[in-house]
C-alpha cells in the first residue's frame, strides 16, 4: 500500500483537478468512476482512515475518523463501488507540475540521481487501497486488479504516459507479479513513522503496452474494453 503524509484539514471539493477528465465503466456489477460527490469523498476519505491509521499506523487517527491531505485539492480520486454503492477501493492520481508526495513526504526514496518527471505526460499515484474488511485474498487481488484498470483508463482519458508512486518492497514485487513493470528508482528505505522498508518506482505505460502485446494480449485487450456506466451512475445518483 502507499503510505500517506500528516494530516492536514483541506476543504471538501468534487474531487476531480480542474481540466482533468473523468473516467466511468463497469466491470461487471462493480462501478469504476472519478470521484466527484461530497458522499463519494467522505466514503474514500474514511476508507483512507481505516487502511492508513486504522490498521496500518502511517498516519495518526482522526476523531472525525476521515483522513484527507492537502494534496486533495490538485489531485483525482478514483473509486470502484459494489452494486451495493459501497467504495471497495480507490486510488489518487496526481498530474504534474503539481507538487508530489515523492517531492516531499517521500524524498527519502530519492536515492541516487533519478531526476522527478513534472511534465504534464506525468502523474503520482497514491492513497491506493482495498477495504479491509476484505479478507479474502483472491477477492482482493482482484479488486486491486480492477483499481489499476481504473487507474490506466485515467492515463489514457488524461494523456498520461509515466506514473510514480512510492510502495511497501515487497508490494512492488506483487505489483511487477500481476502484470505491471513498475521499476524502482532508488534502493529501498524506511519512511517514518511507520519506518516500512519503502521504494519509489517509476511506470513507463508505453513500455507496459508493448511487453503486455507480445506476453500477456489477453490482459491488454481487457484493460482495453469497458462498458457504458450510464445505468451504474444512474443507480448511485
Amino acid at each position: 500500500m502507499l503510505l500517506l503524509s500528516n494530516q492536514l484539514e483541506v476543504p471538501m471539493s468534487d474531487g476531480v483537478m480542474q481540466g482533468a477528465r473523468r473516467i466511468a465503466f463497469l466491470e461487471g456489477e462493480l462501478l469504476v468512476k472519478t470521484l466527484e460527490s461530497e458522499e463519494e469523498l467522505r466514503q474514500a476519505y474514511r476508507l483512507r482512515h481505516a487502511v492508513f491509521a486504522e490498521r496500518l499506523k502511517w498516519v495518526p487517527e482522526r476523531e472525525d475518523r476521515l483522513e484527507s491531505d492537502v494534496y486533495d485539492a490538485w489531485s483525482t480520486s478514483i473509486g470502484l463501488f459494489s452494486s451495493q454503492q459501497q467504495l471497495l477501493g480507490m486510488v489518487r492520481m496526481t498530474p504534474a507540475p503539481f507538487p508530489f508526495m515523492l517531492e516531499s513526504e517521500f524524498s527519502g526514496c530519492l536515492v541516487g540521481a533519478h531526476h522527478v518527471r513534472k511534465e504534464l505526460d506525468t502523474a503520482e499515484i497514491t492513497r491506493l487501497a482495498v477495504d479491509p474488511a476484505i479478507t479474502d485474498r483472491g477477492l482482493s487481488a482482484r479488486l486491486m486488479q480492477i483499481i489499476f484498470k481504473g487507474m490506466y483508463r485515467w492515463t489514457l482519458a488524461n494523456n498520461v504516459r509515466y506514473t510514480y508512486m512510492v510502495v511497501e518492497n515487497r508490494l512492488l514485487r506483487v505489483v511487477a507479479r500481476i502484470g505491471w513493470p513498475c521499476h524502482a528508482i532508488g534502493a529501498p528505505v524506511a519512511l517514518p513513522p511507520a519506518d516500512v522498508l519503502s521504494v519509489g518506482a517509476l511506470l513507463d505505460l508505453d513500455e507496459f503496452r508493448s511487453v503486455t502485446a507480445s506476453k500477456r494480449p489477453e490482459m491488454l485487450e481487457w484493460l482495453s474494453a469497458t462498458e457504458p456506466a450510464t445505468k451504474g451512475i444512474a443507480a448511485k445518483r
